[in-house]
């Protein structure tokens, strides 16, 4: 059974780090990997992405110079280091995998989805 775990987050001081870790088990290696995250009343909000070889990443604007994703192919796990935390980080954020790669932006195209973890609070 394919299954994706989100763990990772909690409670930082403003403009610290943390990392958020997915966990897949079942057959991912070949899928693009994605993060999203959801506020409270609004829609998944694209994060970052890696393509299956890890080789390309993608990753929103206001993001782009504070996260880095990465995969571990062996372990069959996703991280995302989040530094220089900011309020929106604390929503729930959800590990995706996607099997054709076609728009990495677009929750919709995602096959699997974990359950979601509270993002870092920053205190």
């Amino acid at each position: 059974q394919q299954q994706l775990v989100e763990s990772g987050g909690g409670l930082v001081q403003a403009g610290g780090s943390s990392r958020l870790s997915c966990a897949a088990s079942g057959f991912f290696s070949s899928y693009t990997w994605g993060w999203f995250r959801q506020a409270p009343g609004r829609g998944r909000e694209f994060v970052a992405a890696i393509d299956c070889s890890g080789g390309t990443t993608y990753s929103t604007d206001s993001v782009k110079a504070r996260f880095r994703i990465s995969r571990d192919e062996y372990k069959n796990t996703m991280r995302l280091q989040m530094d220089g935390l900011a309020p929106a980080d604390k929503d729930v954020h959800y590990c995706a995998a996607d099997a054709l790669g076609s728009n990495h932006c677009d929750a919709a195209l995602y096959d699997y989805w974990g359950q979601g973890t509270q993002g870092t609070v920053p205190l």
